[in-house]
């Protein structure tokens, strides 16, 4: 019946052609439309919606640096040459910085031998199977203070590998290989070895050093197709794509400055800085901001890249806030140390995130160029734009030399920390030293980094001897992470504390209200509660995440508005903890929204197909809503990609057993477990199968190994503890209990285990 309405050269919106559509509709009363004159109106706004589309201008385009050059010679000489260029290149005599000339490399038994032939660049090394094999090298990534090769495969994967290029100075110790693992033995067969996951450029890393990047994984074929619009990180990979903006500067020039386009063409204007000032306050030494900051565009368009975070989509609109298309981590463990100092490889955002300098409007740029990467001004002086030289860049403030490392500002409020070897990171959480807290918690000091020879108690007496009282420091959710990483006992009041004190940052409170999943007791709900409705992103995302920890009904009943957050990161999580709700117990409408929801968290996981991960939590998703055979299917396809992936075998197991299938479930984790025979979690699967088929000792003996292998899982303890206390060994449950709560002392179920069993006594 639509045949009549497509478009013609006189008409190419089809507008006359709707209107005779209408004025018949109307006329006649015909068809499914005709009866209703609300369903005509529909049909009219849906046809101009498309006739608008039709004379609506394409998405803008990526045009390349070449250009931008033209108008903004500043920016792009600042560019030019800087890691970001430099992110990324083709393997070439000019780019390639390593020793090819048949130079050796020895680590553990391998030796990897590094040529040239020519303009083409090889390396012998071990491979996937653990033998020797010759590969060349395709592109070259990063620059300083160390340069990676990668190595493509037929599969469209490009591998960077272990061994990389120290291209400091010989005097630093440079002009040598190394392995990015240190001393550390990387077998063929361990994930982190550089053919395996952990180490692939399509997923691992090409998102960020590029520009325009698309990944292009086929699932079904397990391969990539990745490709890019510029190799390194360029102009677009901030300003997003520029045609319309060179559009409107052609026109404006062709036209004397007078053109109709509506405004630059930009994708995202960076305009928090504009007509923005600091002014030192004379009394406090320190700047305010002339006006508040508002938004986070530019901090969250670093931190796009500069954040331990995972990805969403791919589907990146520039200036969009990042949990529209990332899930940023929170700050807990093995990550962040308990004060918040940076421990694994974080990055800079959830650093930045915590601290005083984020809290009072500062952004990226006011310390760094953001073409260069460089700083304002070196040393202290990028510092001193806003703290006053006379109280901070002084002897009487720092205590030492002003020459020497201990009167750098960096040195002490941003420690470094070295990742890969030779790259240090500064700490961007901008905190005051604290060596008492090396005491009482066992963290690092910016102290004892360069007084190497001493150690937290001397440090802390001279900064006591120094300015009186132990300095208070911003990041005052320590003590509770503290707690909570020791196992203290009553912890929850602390996180709770933490969670609901507005002056702390959101990553903070975000990361309190998720870490009280361990320690969960029904007199948090209300804060819970109160969490789930919060302001902050962050806050909602981990109060999201404990909330799963609740009954299903009440459950719905505190997240269910969540479906509808604005930012995608908090309603897939909200999705994925009610996807076990049975639609035909919800209203229609409420069915929708879910099902939306359940569609979004969908789309994110196949974002990231070739990991295990995603397949796992796909498996786990249709599990939940009862599609066992899907289920089944992505379980095993994880399996597939990854034997060792140790979530697929566990949950595929489980899975069975919800089927009645503990037979296929046994030999399932008994093939696991011959590949991982550490692995606690699996020893534990096992044992909890072979309990539900009355085979007590053999049971005993799995549980046992699972609570010895993963002590830090309270869980295994406390199971394999009711499990001696059920087979008439209640001395030893007891022992068992007593060492985990020991070790779990905010464990409450641990605890009411060690009261009942010492009340039995």
């Amino acid at each position: 019946m639509f045949d009549w309405v497509k478009m013609r050269d006189d008409d190419p919106t089809g507008v006359v052609r709707l209107g005779l559509f209408v004025r018949n509709a109307i006329l006649e009363g015909r068809g499914a439309f005709g009866r209703s004159r609300s369903s005509i109106f529909q049909i009219v706004a849906l046809f101009l919606g498309l006739a608008v589309a039709a004379e609506s201008p394409a998405s803008p385009e990526y045009v390349g640096k070449a250009a931008c050059v033209d108008c903004h010679t500043e920016q792009s000489k600042a560019h030019t040459g800087s890691h970001h260029d430099l992110a990324m290149q083709p393997a070439t005599a000019e780019t390639v910085l390593g020793d090819f000339t048949n130079s050796v490399f020895d680590h553990h038994g391998v030796r990897s031998t590094f040529t040239r032939r020519g303009d083409e660049f090889f390396v012998k090394t071990d491979n996937a199977k653990g033998k020797l094999e010759e590969f060349e090298v395709a592109y070259v990534f990063g620059v300083y203070p160390l340069q990676q090769y990668l190595i493509p495969f037929p599969d469209g994967r490009l591998q960077a590998l272990a061994m990389a290029w120290d291209s400091r100075p010989a005097g630093q110790g440079g002009q040598r290989w190394f392995h990015v693992y240190g001393n550390e033995e990387i077998a063929h067969d361990d994930p982190l070895h550089w053919t395996g996951p952990q180490q692939n450029w399509n997923y691992m890393c090409a998102e960020c050093h590029s520009t325009g990047l698309r990944k292009n994984y086929d699932a079904k074929q397990d391969r990539f197709d990745t490709t890019w619009k510029e190799i390194d990180v360029s102009c677009e990979a901030c300003h997003g794509p520029g045609s319309e903006h060179v559009a409107w500067a052609r026109a404006g020039a062709e036209g004397g400055g007078d053109t109709a386009l509506p405004g630059p063409g930009l994708v995202v204007s960076f305009d928090e800085r504009r007509g923005v000032s600091w002014v030192i306050d004379v009394t406090t030494g320190n700047a305010r901001r002339s006006e508040p900051r508002t938004t986070s565009k530019e901090i969250e368009t670093c931190a796009r890249c500069h954040s331990r975070r995972s990805q969403l989509s791919e589907d990146y609109v520039h200036g969009e806030a990042l949990m529209q298309t990332h899930l940023p981590s929170l700050l807990s463990a093995p990550l962040y140390f308990p004060d918040g100092q940076i421990r694994d490889e974080v990055y800079v955002y959830g650093s930045f995130l915590q601290s005083k300098m984020h809290q009072a409007g500062v952004t990226c740029s006011d310390c760094h160029d953001p073409h260069s990467q460089q700083l304002h001004a070196p040393g202290n002086g990028v510092c001193l734009q806003c703290h006053q030289a006379s109280s901070y860049d002084a002897r009487k403030h720092h205590r030492h030399d002003p020459d020497q490392e201990g009167g750098s500002c960096a040195e002490c409020h941003m420690p470094p920390r070295n990742y890969m070897v030779v790259d240090p990171r500064h700490d961007h959480s901008f905190r005051i030293p604290r060596p008492d807290r090396s005491v009482s918690m066992g963290v690092p000091n910016a102290c004892t980094n360069c007084h190497t020879e001493e150690n937290g108690e001397w440090a802390a007496a001279k900064t006591r001897e120094w300015y009186g009282d132990e300095p208070g420091g911003f990041q005052s959710f320590a003590r509770a992470f503290a707690a909570l990483n020791s196992g203290s006992a009553n912890v929850t009041p602390r996180l709770v504390e933490v969670m609901a004190d507005t002056s702390q940052s959101a990553i903070a409170r975000g990361t309190a209200v998720r870490d009280l999943q361990g320690v969960f007791s029904e007199r948090a709900l209300p804060d819970l509660t109160r969490a789930l409705f919060d302001d902050e992103p962050l806050v909602r995302l981990g109060a999201v995440e404990t909330a799963g920890l609740l009954p299903l009904p009440q459950r719905w009943q505190l997240t269910q508005h969540l479906l509808d957050d604005p930012l995608l990161a908090i309603r897939i999580e909200a999705a994925s903890g009610l996807a076990s709700v049975p639609l035909n117990q919800l209203e229609p409408e409420d069915q929708r929204r879910l099902q939306r929801a359940i569609q979004e968290y969908i789309a994110t996981q196949k974002t990231t197909l070739e990991r295990p991960e995603a397949r796992v939590n796909l498996g786990n998703l249709y599990s939940a809503r009862g599609d066992f055979v899907q289920a089944e299917d992505y379980y095993r396809q994880a399996l597939a990609i990854d034997p060792l992936f140790t979530p697929a075998t566990a949950n595929l197991a489980d899975m069975l057993r919800v089927q009645g299938r503990d037979d296929e479930g046994e030999a399932l984790l008994r093939e696991g477990l011959a590949r991982q025979p550490q692995s606690g979690a699996l020893h534990y699967s096992l044992g909890l199968l072979l309990v539900r088929k009355g085979e007590s000792e053999a049971a005993l003996s799995e549980l046992q190994k699972a609570a010895e292998l993963d002590p830090d899982s309270s869980r295994f303890v406390y199971v394999y503890a009711v499990a001696l206390n059920s087979a008439g060994r209640p001395d030893e449950a007891l022992e068992v209990a007593e060492g985990g709560l020991a070790r779990h002392r905010s464990d409450p179920s641990l605890l009411q285990l060690v009261m009942q069993l010492r009340g039995g006594q």
